[in-house]
């Protein structure tokens, strides 16, 4: 089995519930699909300035939330953090986990009782809507599905 790094990897075994989506086995499948497509464009804007190569999560967690939640279903929630963005990451049942934390290096996440987050609000920002149907036309375009 791969070492991941990003937050709950180790217990991430939930099954897609979207059957477009039954090639990627679980959250590990998809991380490993997502780091051939995350990119400075798939990069929130204020956030492109700290975006490399060796840290492609930075600045793709909402998008990639809510993709893993389109795949997985559950709920997505927000850390927030200074500045008052909110990280989020995805629950799925009882399995809590953040395919994007790695973009905080060492920094420990407090994953526990955080606000619901929600695409309507999210993708009111007309550029993250953009960047989330990028991300999911890449994923779907590296499957082979389109």
């Amino acid at each position: 089995m791969n070492h991941y790094q990003f937050y709950g990897w180790q217990t991430a075994n939930v099954s897609p519930v979207d059957q477009t989506y039954a090639f990627i086995k679980n959250p590990r499948a998809l991380y490993d699909l997502l780091d051939q497509i995350w990119c400075l464009e798939t990069c929130a804007p204020r956030l492109r300035h700290a975006w490399r190569s060796d840290n492609k999560t930075c600045g793709q967690c909402s998008i990639t939330a809510f993709l893993v939640q389109d795949i997985f279903g559950g709920k997505v929630y927000g850390i927030l953090r200074p500045g008052g963005n909110y990280h989020c990451y995805n629950v799925v049942g009882n399995c809590t986990f953040d395919l994007t934390s790695e973009q905080f290096g060492d920094e420990k996440l407090d994953y526990t009782d955080n606000t619901e987050q929600f695409r309507e609000v999210h993708f009111a920002k007309e550029e993250k809507k953009q960047r989330y149907e990028l991300l999911k036309k890449r994923l779907l375009e590296l499957s082979g599905v389109v």
